[in-house]
């Protein structure tokens, strides 16, 4: 657990990325979209299976709301979320993973995921924690490579 907190703490340091209320936020260098499309190339080509994109701006254009970019990505592997969910069924409901490109209204692009450590704490997977190691570093690696 220790050492899953100081890689994401590094990481913060290192990446722009901040962890908030659960959630990894990193500074994307491109659109929301590119964002996405750049992390859905990555998924694909790393064996992951994308469930769903959703594109929460075009749904509130739908509605006659206004909402600034902002995409989700659904995606997992069976092989990584069923051990931890062996360790514990209740992390289930945040499986699979998400993704969310969003701008802010400086109209900066993040991408934003939920914090590994988080699950950790929320579900009480200590038993899984080599498991949470292998997500944490994959997730940072799939971001940088969406983000950069």
């Amino acid at each position: 657990m220790k050492m899953i907190i100081g890689v994401l703490l590094s990481l913060a340091v290192m990446t722009g990325a901040y962890a908030a209320e659960g959630m990894i936020n990193v500074k994307s260098a491109h659109g929301v979209t590119a964002t996405m499309d750049k992390l859905q190339a990555v998924l694909e080509s790393k064996g992951m299976t994308i469930m769903a994109r959703v594109n929460h701006s075009a749904g509130a254009e739908k509605a006659g709301l206004e909402l600034p970019p902002t995409e989700l990505l659904i995606f997992g592997n069976p092989k990584i979320g069923t051990p931890l969910m062996q360790c514990q069924r209740s992390v289930a409901i945040d499986l699979p993973q998400k993704a969310l490109a969003w701008e802010d209204a400086e109209g900066q692009v993040w991408l934003s995921y939920n914090d590994p450590a988080y699950l950790n704490q929320r579900h009480g997977l200590d038993a899984c924690a080599e498991v949470l190691k292998k997500v944490s570093g994959a997730l940072a690696n799939f971001t940088k490579a969406a983000t950069e």
